[in-house]
């Protein structure tokens, strides 16, 4: 397949281009800076330049490829509504891309986060929340699985709360920004909360796996870890950055805080299952050595 990639450059992007590439796939690259555009091209994508609010210039891509898979997201939290122009912007790009590919039954592949459910590990038959913070993220992410009735394969493939590699990514990520920044390794509440975790290699095998085969309208879970405790988490980081551990107040994380709070385990199984998909990379905790102090 010719695929077109949003998000290509971040910690799961960067790893999906190369799954792809090395698996005889072209990649055509959406690039948001010079800086992208270069390292896209050095991977052996080709390059399409423009924003993710250009949504004309994602229609081009989708029209050009044979398939999409659709990851990138703001990374600019600064503001108090960062978080939700994120969302919308994020949602606004996979309906342009999901409109583009309507009656052609080609494949859109799109991330999602795993849903939450009290006193259980999510599963893929989960519904994703359409309310509360992160309610947007699940108003798109089921308006493209809506796609399947006009002729579009698409799937979701809902990512863990910490996607890593080498140590970074996601909110174990955050977590550790946060340390650097505070000079305290902290963990909201008693910090025996857990939180579902992938390397981001395995992802990338994932979203390969479900572009090429998987049924339209699927929801597919790239979970490794069902559920480390974000304390376990904070204490690595602490003793791989010479910091105190103990808990911190929620409104230390900003709009994360209530996120980073909950219980939020995910399994896997019925992936593993279906498609044959098999993490074999280290798991958050292990990577979370590779921490540089």
């Amino acid at each position: 397949m010719h695929v077109f990639v949003t998000g290509g450059n971040g910690t799961i992007g960067s790893a999906v281009v190369a799954e792809l590439l090395g698996n005889g796939h072209t990649v055509l690259a959406l690039a948001r800076s010079d800086a992208s555009a270069t390292s896209l091209d050095d991977a052996g994508a080709e390059v399409l330049r423009g924003e993710l609010s250009d949504l004309d210039v994602l229609q081009t891509g989708a029209a050009r490829s044979d398939g999409v898979v659709h990851l990138a997201f703001g990374r600019d939290y600064s503001a108090p509504d960062a978080l939700a122009r994120s969302i919308a912007e994020e949602g606004a790009a996979a309906a342009a891309l999901g409109e583009a590919l309507v009656g052609s039954d080609r494949p859109i592949v799109a991330a999602s986060g795993t849903p939450w459910v009290p006193g259980r590990a999510s599963t893929e038959a989960d519904p994703l929340a359409t309310d509360g913070p992160v309610g947007g993220r699940g108003r798109s992410a089921n308006a493209l699985l809506d796609l399947s009735a006009r002729g579009v394969r698409s799937a979701l493939v809902r990512i863990p709360r910490t996607c890593h590699n080498d140590g970074d990514g996601g909110f174990a990520g955050l977590l550790t920004a946060q340390a650097r920044r505070s000079g305290v390794a902290g963990h909201p509440g008693d910090g025996t909360q857990r939180w579902p975790a992938v390397h981001a290699l395995d992802a990338a095998v994932l979203f390969r796996l479900v572009l090429e085969s998987a049924p339209a309208g699927t929801a597919w879970h790239a979970v490794a870890d069902e559920g480390d405790m974000v304390r376990d988490m904070a204490e690595v980081i602490g003793r791989r950055l010479d910091l105190p551990v103990r808990q911190v107040p929620e409104e230390d994380f900003g709009p994360f805080g209530p996120i980073f709070a909950m219980d939020q385990p995910s399994s896997s199984t019925h992936t593993r299952d279906v498609l044959g998909w098999k993490p074999t990379h280290p798991g958050l905790l292990e990577d979370l050595e590779n921490i540089r102090p």
